[in-house]
């Protein structure tokens, strides 16, 4: 089965560069029935995608811009948003116009293709590629494979509580992602599976250090801090304390009966930057289910997939 990866995953492969370097290999591509990735310069006034080639002017028709066009489902505003940004193609027809090299293109069939090959063959608590595309509110949407987009809901992002998942995901970032429920053709995804348990994260700290943290929730009893996306502490109230801020904090216990981190902050301040990288326990193959917690705790944290 051929790869289906989120736009922008294959740009600058060898084979990609290959393809795209002169007509001949481009006609070599289309008779192969293969998909390419290049950068989208434009959308003209008739929302037709401009594609940059080294040896001409690739030509991205609205109707063959993303599936759904044609038909009203998928509004225009999916195709502006691609300018200036990687688009994967099929290619319908090579030929010259007005002295230049012009390739007509089609992104709905690589997404169809993709569909039918890929998207459509997943199962619930596959483990995939994704791409973040763009964060709302309520969740992350993530491109699964040639601009097909699917959400994380905000509380399948991480076991720590976020106010916007702004506060772990940036568009472009390259992330992974559990398939959750597939209804009616449409995939909901989970993060916070492949994130550990919290003995797995729990087991990265000790006793007596002191370590970096988030402040994400400020309660009348403590302020939660968070370790990691899937482990949180709790240290006693203090004044000028605000969420969001980070945290240098002191590890007092760590009870994994009660699943309990208790913290001392020994300082607070503000670092205005992009969230940090993201540690995987699991970014590959399938899973049935997830139990993050402890053997003897009272609280029951699972999902099952099937």
């Amino acid at each position: 089965m051929r790869n289906y990866l989120p736009e922008g995953r294959t740009i600058n492969s060898s084979r990609n560069k290959y393809y795209l370097q002169n007509a001949d290999n481009l006609e070599l591509a289309m008779r192969q029935g293969l998909t390419l990735e290049g950068h989208a310069v434009m959308c003209t006034q008739e929302h037709d995608i401009i594609v940059d080639l080294p040896f001409g002017k690739g030509i991205i028709p609205r109707s063959e811009g993303a599936i759904g066009i044609e038909e009203g489902v998928t509004r225009d505003i999916a195709l502006l948003s691609r300018v200036n940004k990687t688009v994967c193609f099929k290619i319908m027809s090579i030929g010259e116009e007005s002295g230049g090299i012009v390739c007509r293109l089609s992104r709905r069939l690589a997404q169809q293709e993709c569909i039918d090959e890929y998207i459509s063959k997943l199962s619930r608590g596959d483990v995939i590629p994704a791409k973040v595309t763009h964060l709302e509110p309520f969740g992350c949407f993530a491109d699964i494979g040639c601009g097909i987009v699917s959400l994380i809901p905000i509380d399948a992002v991480s076991v720590s509580r976020i106010s916007h998942p702004n506060d772990r995901f940036f568009n472009g970032q390259d992330i992974f992602a559990v398939v959750k429920d597939i209804s009616q053709g449409r995939i909901t995804l989970s993060h916070k599976e492949l994130l550990g348990t919290w003995e797995q994260n729990a087991e990265m700290f000790s006793v007596g250090e002191t370590v970096c943290g988030t402040v994400r929730s400020i309660e009348p009893y403590g302020i939660f801090i968070e370790l990691t996306p899937n482990l949180a502490g709790l240290a006693e109230p203090q004044e000028n304390v605000h969420i969001g801020q980070s945290a240098s904090v002191f590890i007092k216990a760590l009870i994994p009966s009660k699943m309990k981190v208790k913290l001392i902050i020994v300082d607070v301040f503000d670092r205005p930057d992009l969230p940090g990288s993201i540690n995987y326990f699991i970014d590959h193959g399938h899973i049935e289910s997830w139990v993050y917690s402890t053997e003897n705790s009272g609280k029951h944290i699972y999902t099952y997939f099937t």
